[in-house]
């Protein structure tokens, strides 16, 4: 299976590559276990879902712990039929996931929002996830909408996506739940995110 996300951070500053390099340092720790290529749009990290959904996290964390506005666009992908299999992209979960009912899933990743560290950078984030290829795809996107409601990073439903808000260590296990357990284990699952912090909207 092939895992990855590109990724970019979009700072609302002329400082903007101050905050870039911050955050780009903050995923010092996980280069060991990701490839992680970056160019002048977006960084390509690859690998186990683990590291990436962590390096994903910390690097939009440090950037959000600065005062201002910042966003960031992810796109998540998980079999797709079109990469080559890849090693590192090795997953326990998605394994364990295909033998469990929807209920097992949703219960199971109610428990790591839960067990989520607290990093004190609260966030906002509007996803949609897109379960591609043959089946019954609402089943798994409603099973998925079930699990959201109740993981307490859920702020509201829009138009083709779902808003979360909270914590960035529980709002980024959210995602990572939403990602492995929900579409099948060996099918093609992809998200579009868009996250934001310090947005002067809120205030």
């Amino acid at each position: 299976m092939f895992i990855g996300a590109q990724v970019s951070l979009y700072p609302m500053t002329s400082d903007f590559v101050g905050v870039i390099t911050s955050g780009l340092q903050a995923i010092d720790p996980y280069r060991g276990d990701l490839r992680i290529e970056t160019d002048d749009i977006s960084t390509l990290m690859v690998g186990a879902p683990e590291p990436l959904f962590g390096a994903i996290r910390d690097l939009f964390a440090a950037a959000a712990r600065r005062p201002e506005h910042v966003t960031m666009h992810v796109t998540l992908s998980r079999g797709c039929p079109g990469e080559p299999d890849d090693p590192t992209c090795r997953c326990e979960t998605l394994q364990r996931a295909q033998h469990q009912s929807p209920s097992e899933r949703q219960a199971l990743a109610a428990e790591a929002v839960q067990a989520a560290p607290d990093l004190g950078v609260g966030i906002d984030v509007q996803f949609s996830l897109y379960v591609m290829g043959e089946g019954d795809h609402m089943a798994e996107i409603y099973g998925c909408i079930d699990f959201l409601k109740n993981s307490g990073t859920f702020l509201k439903s829009k138009n083709f996506c779902t808003r979360l808000r909270g914590d960035a260590g529980a709002v980024f296990e959210t995602l990572r739940q939403a990602f492995l357990r929900f579409g099948p284990a060996e099918g093609h699952v992809t998200i579009d995110l868009t996250a934001s912090a310090n947005s002067p909207s809120l205030r």
